[in-house]
């Protein structure tokens, strides 16, 4: 991850837009050493059949315990 100082992004600002725009990394902008901002591209919203899509491609889902087995055990701490 990429970070960049206030006073170097106000000088480069465009540079730094252009490099998260081609790389998808997102720029932390700092002020004096600590983080304040995060820049990242912006992602369009897709279509749910289209997300879904993938994961069909991907192949079946399989399941190796019971997924609607109580998870009681997990919370006996809470």
């Amino acid at each position: 991850m990429v970070t960049v100082s206030k006073s170097a992004l106000k000088a480069r600002m465009l540079e730094y837009f252009r490099q998260v725009e081609e790389t998808g990394e997102p720029l932390v902008v700092t002020d004096h050493g600590k983080p304040v901002l995060q820049v990242v591209p912006f992602a369009e919203k897709r279509p749910m059949a289209d997300v879904l899509a993938e994961f069909r491609a991907i192949g079946p889902v399989r399941f190796t315990d019971d997924p609607n087995a109580p998870t009681v055990d997990e919370w006996a701490g809470a």
